[in-house]
């Protein structure tokens, strides 16, 4: 294949990004709007290379952390509803008008912003129900509707975001929050917006309860194929199918032995216990390859689990490979499936010491990422 002539990439399974749209599509029935969240590099799978092929299976729009990030994917193609989630300086209210970018404004200082604009965008609303971060809190909402009224500011929809849906053990903080959402969207329509695009459920929230569902739902984790928590996938693992759409590979770059006593890599961390064979592998931090997995990282190769000796370097890792037979050239993954055996993000992130959703983000954007 061609793209093997890099020294790792990235793949991108078409199959699974339609399979996990229809999984989804199937548990939200016919009226909620199915939103593909792609902030931050579409979760490390390359903003416009999953976008694209996104909305060749169906999905109805995009929702994406900047401006910036709107107007890559409408230069690469996409004609399906964006919405910006994060903060948007009011320089750039301009840039989403012309690329029909919709955009979030959270506090009364971006709607007296928007107010003095000259091009407005469409924006929604957000309403602080719960997580503290962006958004008006309730009681702010009724001068905020008087405000956009007033101003006749394109208003279109109204969201919140929930803190712990994930934790469908503890359902009550989440319902808390729906409740404030649902008396927030009560005091817009009694000052006139009665037809605003209602949303709050991500991933999480989409998974637990159909009561969150409402016109839109924003999902991100599921469409690549990863469940939000371990809790989620136990309990409903069996009644529905998230397939990973990215894998990672490198090949290795050299084979050579090591003596019982010699020393591997950067401040002789690590000292061989037994003569064995090591394989150089050119990938490192650099490349989203956590230092953290200098002690207890693997890799497959030949579809066998390779461990990880020596600290891990800028641009290399070196494993044992004292029993597999390997060569200069021989397809590595670091994440995903080779013969038998798989690493999943999931437990990747966990030897790493953080969460798959902080993993995936961090692979460096300029690994090619090939869609087979």
């Amino acid at each position: 294949m061609e793209y093997k002539i890099f020294k790792t990439w990235i793949e991108i399974d078409r199959k699974a990004i339609t399979q996990n749209i229809k999984t989804f599509r199937k548990l939200i029935g016919k009226k909620p709007q199915l939103m593909a969240v792609v902030k931050s590099n579409a979760y490390g799978h390359g903003l416009w290379v999953f976008a694209q092929e996104a909305q060749k299976a169906g999905i109805d729009g995009f929702c994406v952390d900047s401006v910036a990030e709107g107007i890559t994917l409408r230069q690469k193609g996409i004609t399906k509803p964006i919405l910006v989630l994060g903060f948007t300086l009011p320089e750039l209210f301009g840039k989403a008008f012309e690329n029909k970018i919709i955009i979030s404004i959270s506090s009364m200082e971006g709607l007296r912003a928007l107010a003095r604009a000259k091009k407005k965008p469409n924006f929604h609303l957000k309403v602080d129900t719960g997580m503290h971060r962006h958004g008006l809190y309730l009681g702010q909402i009724e001068v905020a509707a008087k405000f956009i009224r007033k101003n006749k500011l394109p208003l279109r929809g109204v969201f919140t975001h929930f803190a712990s849906a994930k934790d469908s053990n503890y359902p009550t903080y989440t319902d808390k929050q729906f409740e404030i959402f649902k008396k927030a969207v009560a005091i817009l329509e009694k000052v006139g917006f009665k037809n605003l695009i209602q949303h709050a459920a991500a991933t999480g929230g989409t998974l637990v309860n159909k009561k969150y569902h409402q016109d839109w739902v924003r999902v991100g984790a599921g469409l690549y194929g990863l469940w939000p928590s371990k809790e989620l996938e136990v309990q409903l693992g069996d009644k529905l199918t998230l397939k990973p759409v990215l894998s990672w590979h490198t090949i290795v770059s050299e084979v050579k032995s090591i003596k019982k006593g010699e020393f591997i890599g950067y401040d002789l961390a690590y000292r061989a216990s037994r003569d064995t064979a090591i394989a150089v592998l050119p990938v490192g931090y650099w490349h989203g390859f956590s230092r953290a997995l200098s002690a207890g990282g693997v890799v497959l190769i030949k579809g066998k689990r390779a461990p990880v000796v020596g600290r891990v370097s800028m641009d290399i890792v070196v494993v044992d490979v004292g029993e597999i037979k390997c060569k200069q050239g021989d397809e590595v993954v670091i994440i995903g499936k080779q013969g038998n055996e798989e690493l999943l993000a999931f437990d990747v992130a966990q030897k790493s010491g953080t969460i798959h959703y902080e993993l995936l983000t961090r692979l460096n954007p300029l690994i090619e990422r090939v869609v087979v």
